[in-house]
């Protein structure tokens, strides 16, 4: 019997996946990492940005990310009016309901993980969303400076 470890993805909270060979037949299983949790922006543990309506790439509620997110939904955002217009005319309207996609429609004050990239185009048009620091994931601080972020921290997270 053997076991092989091989991560994927490149989140810390990356799938393991798990190969045991047993009589010459080989079963996958696929499992979480509980030895390492994804980091914040501040270097502490992620916590959850919304479950209602529930949010993030994977749909668990955090901003986690690995190798298949290609956008990046890393930074957990407070939605205002102003934000989800600006989105909708980049061409991301996130306040439609898509109920085929389970997908609610935003409204103010709903917290999202949001595109790194998105919300950096947002802070360089003046229509950045406050952010909840502690939700956001480390990665987005290969998009945008920790102080940029703290400049516009939710007073929810003070």
């Amino acid at each position: 019997k053997s076991i092989y470890f091989s991560a994927s993805g490149a989140s810390p909270l990356s799938q393991i996946l798990v190969s045991v060979q047993r009589r010459g037949t080989d079963r996958w299983q696929s499992l979480q990492s509980t030895d390492t949790m994804a980091k914040n922006v501040l270097g502490t543990d992620l916590t959850p940005c919304s479950h209602d309506p529930v949010t993030g790439y994977y749909r668990d509620g955090c901003c986690n990310t690995g190798a298949s997110d290609s956008g990046l939904h890393v930074v957990c955002a407070v939605m205002t009016d102003s934000f989800l217009t600006f989105s909708q005319s980049r061409g991301n309207d996130l306040s439609t309901p898509h109920e085929s996609f389970g997908f609610p429609g935003l409204k103010s004050g709903d917290q999202w993980c949001l595109c790194a990239a998105r919300w950096k185009e947002a802070l360089q048009a003046g229509m950045a969303p406050q952010v909840v620091l502690e939700s956001t994931h480390i990665s987005a601080l290969e998009f945008v400076s920790l102080e940029e972020l703290q400049a516009h921290q939710s007073n929810s997270d003070q």
